[in-house]
């Protein structure tokens, strides 16, 4: 494979990027409409043994999630700005101003 589709592949538009999307997308779909996802259930979907090497991009795809209007993350059970979140981090769907 040349380096050039491999960048692509692996940017955040990229199919893994799609892939780690599509499977927060997922995984929250598969659990009750309150449950929170760690990005790490993500990347060992994706990733399986090199699943820590997908942390980053596994964020990263949550985030465009976020600006997407999918989905929102919290840290301690609040929503936070996906930008300057700092540690663990949650993932669940957005929910509408009566369920927050």
């Amino acid at each position: 494979m040349a380096d050039g589709n491999r960048d692509e592949e692996q940017s955040p538009g990229g199919r893994l990027g799609r892939q780690l999307e599509d499977t927060i997308l997922a995984l929250l779909a598969a659990r009750a409409a309150t449950s929170t996802i760690c990005p790490s259930d993500a990347a060992r979907a994706v990733g399986d043994d090199t699943w820590r090497d997908l942390m980053e991009p596994a964020r990263g795809a949550a985030r465009r999630l976020v600006d997407a209007g999918e989905v929102e993350i919290t840290q301690g059970g609040s929503v936070v700005d996906p930008a300057t979140a700092k540690g663990p981090i949650r993932i669940r769907r957005k929910r509408q101003d009566r369920e927050r």
